[in-house]
């Protein structure tokens, strides 16, 4: 069948079973954007690219599915950088296209051109610029199998405009085969026999699960081969939700000034670790010449088998996508008690290390109102925050009992992520409640996505906890710089309930504890979006973790 190249891109995609697409149209992707008019693909207009990305990115992570995003050439296309390096760094199946002037006019530095594979070569798994329509059919059949399979990524496809209307006999690919791309999915059985006995001749050992847990539907090999084990369980900031936290065997995050007190505890202590899906990057370790020091085998499972021993001394490295080697983990024969190490792990979890607010404090504890707002929400409620202090109690304190559920940039720590994440996430799960859990600072990088969940008509709960400072900055300067507090006082900070009013939205401010439970009641049983703005002490801190 003829078409042109725009329709050939909108036929690939509706091949592929993409059913939404976040974006935002101008000159060089207009023809994609009339081509999509009657193809009954839900486009989504975001108010800046970067709410696309980040918007596909959250449509991803709760459903599984690649999400896809569009922007047009130049600055639309740069705007694009934040969120897919965001979604490289997390491991996100993302689908990037982008509109481009001519063939033609590339390298005349014509209006709105830029190098944009060029820009993003370094943060995608792959990227193409489509220079014959006839390679238009086999490229994004490539691309989404490249996106979505061994570790997923982001990858961008780049279309001139004269692609775009030149003219096809259209045929898609029904299989692809990528010399040199054939990612390992089952771990070696000879690397797995050399980790169960390792395993059982350990007295100490410990679990730590990453966002490839996650990525990979892992969750129930994973309760299975730790009851087998009797081996408590730590997630990493991505791999939280991978491992209910009411198990008995849930350690919590682990992190190096961040983690909880009994998943530090576990870690150091242990004598045989087990790391599933995970870089164990310096969030997550700490100081890598402390690290689980007294392990004597070291485990790390991952399907990128760059990502193996990169950060952290291992022993016995096993190249495997994680559900699938876990599953050849649990065709091993063994089984184990442990009494004495489940005892003493148990003591630790009895003890509670936090950061809230202390007597005489200017406002709400952070802590507090993370807790209780756990307690309230439903367990399969859909959790996405921004970067900062927030981020970081809400990954604490915050009991997540289903994977998918917790949404956050972890890498790459951006800011402005969480509100087109969480509206990214109520559309790919609109029978879901979604909460974004966001700080003033955060909240202003991408507020004006607000448009769009009204645009759309959207669900989405917002808590707001208003310290009216940068506060991660703000503590990083008491820790490290004598207190010298420079740029970080938020003293130009709008009305947040008035600017949510603005959008159509109602809003309501909490300043005091006696006001908190009444108010998170308000906030989750409205129908539609609301802003909850939660007036906490300015200098709670994250770090160092003082014992209340």
């Amino acid at each position: 069948m003829k078409m042109s190249g725009a329709s050939c891109v909108v036929e690939a995609l509706r091949q592929e079973g993409v059913s939404v697409l976040f974006g935002y149209p101008g000159g060089a992707n207009l023809l994609l954007y009339d081509a999509l008019i009657d193809s009954g693909i839900r486009q989504v207009l975001v108010r800046n690219e970067q709410g696309a990305a980040h918007a596909a990115s959250g449509y991803s992570r709760v459903t599984g599915k690649p999400g896809v995003c569009m922007a047009t050439s130049g600055p639309g296309a740069t705007n694009l950088i934040t969120g897919i390096a965001t979604a490289y760094m997390d491991s996100i199946p993302l689908i990037a296209i982008t509109g481009q002037v001519g063939t033609d006019l590339i390298g005349r530095d014509v209006f709105q051109e830029v190098d944009i594979t060029g820009a993003t070569e370094p943060f995608t798994k792959n990227n193409y610029l489509v220079k014959d329509i006839r390679d238009l059919p086999q490229i994004f059949k490539e691309a989404f199998h490249i996106a979505t399979t061994g570790r997923p990524g982001p990858v961008l496809i780049d279309i001139p405009r004269d692609v775009q209307t030149a003219i096809l006999d259209f045929s898609y690919p029904e299989a692809v085969d990528l010399r040199g791309y054939k990612p390992t999915l089952k771990g070696h059985p000879r690397q797995i026999k050399k980790a169960i006995e390792a395993m059982m001749d350990s007295r100490r050992p410990v679990i730590v699960v990453g966002g490839g847990g996650i990525m990979a539907d892992a969750t129930s090999e994973l309760i299975a081969f730790a009851e087998r084990m009797q081996a408590p369980v730590a997630t990493t900031l991505m791999g939280i939700g991978a491992f209910p936290a009411s198990h008995p065997l849930s350690l919590g995050m682990l992190g190096g000034d961040h983690g909880v007190y009994p998943a530090k505890q576990a870690v150091a202590e242990a004598d045989f670790l087990v790391v599933m899906g995970s870089r164990m990057a310096d969030r997550s370790t700490g100081k890598r010449s402390d690290f689980a020091q007294k392990a004597l085998t070291v485990v790390h499972i991952d399907v990128d088998p760059a990502e193996i021993g990169k950060n952290i001394d291992i022993h016995i490295p096993i190249v495997g996508d994680i559900k699938r080697t876990l599953q050849g983990l649990l065709e091993q024969d063994f089984h184990r008690e442990n009494p004495e190490w489940m005892t003493q792990v148990q003591e630790w979890k009895r003890v509670v290390k936090g950061t809230g607010a202390g007597e005489g404090a200017a406002g709400l504890d952070p802590m507090k109102v993370i807790q209780q707002l756990s307690a309230k929400a439903s367990k399969d409620t859909i959790v996405a925050t921004d970067v900062g202090q927030h981020q970081v109690w809400t990954g604490r304190y915050y009991a997540f009992e289903h994977p998918r559920t917790f949404l956050t940039s972890g890498g790459l720590g951006t800011m402005g992520y969480g509100l087109p994440a969480a509206i990214g996430a109520k559309i790919g799960c609109p029978h879901q409640q979604v909460l974004l859990v966001t700080g003033d600072g955060s909240f202003q990088m991408n507020l004006t996505e607000l448009a769009t969940a009204a645009q759309e008509g959207l669900s989405i709960k917002i808590v707001l906890l208003n310290n009216s400072r940068l506060g991660m900055v703000r503590e990083l300067q008491e820790h490290f710089c004598e207190k010298r507090y420079t740029q970080t006082t938020l003293t130009g900070n709008p009305s947040f309930g008035k600017l949510a009013e603005a959008y159509g939205f109602p809003a309501i401010r909490v300043e005091h504890q006696e006001e908190l439970d009444a108010a998170l009641d308000h906030l989750l049983a409205h129908e539609g979006t609301m802003l909850a703005e939660f007036i906490i002490d300015p200098v709670s801190n994250v770090i160092p973790a003082q014992q209340v």
